[in-house]
């Protein structure tokens, strides 16, 4: 018999949910495979002008009512339909800051953020403990947290004219079409032989501006090259959460956003040839501009799409060689990153370890590939993947390990369902995670932290 660990800190019954009765047996069938790059997701926020002495809230979003979700998708988490406030925490209220708590954070975060230089660490500290979501502040802080401002406010309107200049030459110089180089081409030749008022032969005509042409350097080629991936941008982009107004619907405000994320998919893309784009990315950047998009400060909203960019970037260095399928089985890839959550529940909790991999077989990767490649923003209303976020950038050595201990606590939480449950049950239950208190699930991660460093 091998003697299973289970830490004392662990017995509490405050860590688990309640054991449930689990379903009876469905006709027996084949495991699910390891998903795929194309398929792992399949589903698919004076002290200076930039920070104000009285914050507004952020426009409330409008949730759209759905119908009953289909049972056509077994591998995906039930869409968020409730109509409901996104910014309106959910879960069970055990556990919840009180308006006291709020107000004395926000008054400690706006402190901080009105000092001439930023005390980073102790910045990191208070968001990392949530961020009041009507203080109009975590755009800013989101800004430090991914190093987009600098910690001397002195310097930030001349870093902030710089990066919005720069990401401004990147659309110019990179969602341009074919036809309008080829005509800037024209005008610039047609300037420099004005005598020549002629149609250029086809053998005038230069490589590179002809539509056939298969030249590594031709526009033309290069552009078809480009469709497929702008194709699909564009079909994940209209799927991004559906359930918002914000970024899905009719009006003009959800298109001008849902062109923005285009735009700044697309020149990640551009620019990064090696990884271009990953289907999920659009679920990564929406939180980022979202929250910017709804800044008090008018300048920021101005200079969203662009501001979103460069944190964008940022943050998906941290995590961009999950996105790498060349990678996977490295040991940077998602294969090591899941194996290294594994061995954290293990370390944590043996006994809900063996249970998970040896008795019912359920192969972490089946559901920690989409938690842990979309940053959990898939399991999760809005406003919770908000939350968890702050506790994410907060970590000054980046999300990565503070990720898998919150996925490590999802488990924690469950454990109770988890053990009385089978193969069936248990993979049901983590590819649609319950809703939950996240201030507790947040507080049993940091507790991870605190027992592996002891």
């Amino acid at each position: 018999m091998v003697n299973k660990r289970v830490p004392e800190w662990l017995n509490s019954s405050m860590w688990s949910s309640p054991a449930t009765t689990p379903p009876p047996p469905k006709s027996p069938s084949s495991p699910p495979q390891s998903p795929s790059h194309e398929d792992r997701t399949s589903k698919s926020s004076s002290v200076t002008s930039y920070v104000h002495e009285t914050r507004e809230s952020p426009p409330t979003p409008t949730v759209i009512r759905t119908k009953s979700p289909s049972k056509s998708a077994p591998t995906g988490p039930a869409p968020r339909t409730e109509g409901r406030d996104p910014l309106v925490s959910s879960g069970s209220t055990d556990g919840e800051i009180s308006p006291r708590e709020d107000a004395s954070r926000q008054a400690q975060l706006l402190q901080e953020l009105s000092r001439k230089t930023i005390n980073m660490g102790e910045l990191q500290r208070l968001a990392s403990l949530g961020i009041p979501d009507g203080a109009g502040i975590r755009s800013t802080v989101w800004k430090l947290l991914l190093a987009y401002l600098p910690r001397d406010k002195g310097l930030w309107p001349s870093e902030l004219a710089k990066k919005r200049s720069q990401y401004r030459n990147f659309k110019e110089d990179l969602l341009k079409n074919p036809t309008e180089i080829t005509r800037e081409l024209e005008e610039s030749t047609s300037s420099q032989n004005c005598e020549d008022k002629g149609l250029l032969s086809r053998s005038e005509i230069p490589e590179g501006e002809h539509p056939l042409s298969l030249g590594k350097t031709s526009v033309w080629n290069q552009f078809f090259q480009d469709t497929e991936i702008i194709e699909q941008i564009d079909r994940d982009v209209k799927r991004t959460h559906p359930d918002m107004h914000f970024f899905s619907g009719d009006s003009a405000s959800a298109k001008a956003n849902q062109e923005a994320l285009k735009n700044i998919l697309t020149i990640y893309a551009k620019l990064n040839p090696g990884i271009r784009y990953v289907q999920g990315m659009n679920e990564i950047l929406a939180p980022l501009f979202y929250v910017f998009k709804n800044d008090p400060n008018e300048d920021f909203v101005v200079n969203a799409e662009a501001d979103t960019f460069f944190c964008f970037v940022e943050l998906l260095s941290g995590c961009r060689d999950n996105f790498c399928k060349q990678l996977d089985n490295s040991v940077v890839g998602i294969r090591s990153t899941i194996s290294k959550m594994s061995q954290l529940l293990k370390h944590h909790d043996e006994e809900l370890w063996r249970h998970l991999e040896l008795t019912t077989k359920v192969n972490p990767q089946f559901y920690a590939f989409r938690w842990i490649t979309l940053l959990l923003t898939q399991e999760f209303n809005f406003a919770d993947i908000l939350h968890i976020w702050d506790t994410l950038l907060s970590d000054p050595e980046g999300p990565q390990e503070t990720l898998l201990r919150v996925c490590c606590a999802m488990l924690i939480l469950v454990r109770r369902r988890l053990l009385a449950g089978d193969f069936t049950a248990n993979l049901k239950l983590l590819q649609s995670y319950p809703s939950t208190n996240i201030s507790h699930l947040l507080y049993v991660a940091n507790k991870l932290r605190s027992h592996s460093t002891s």
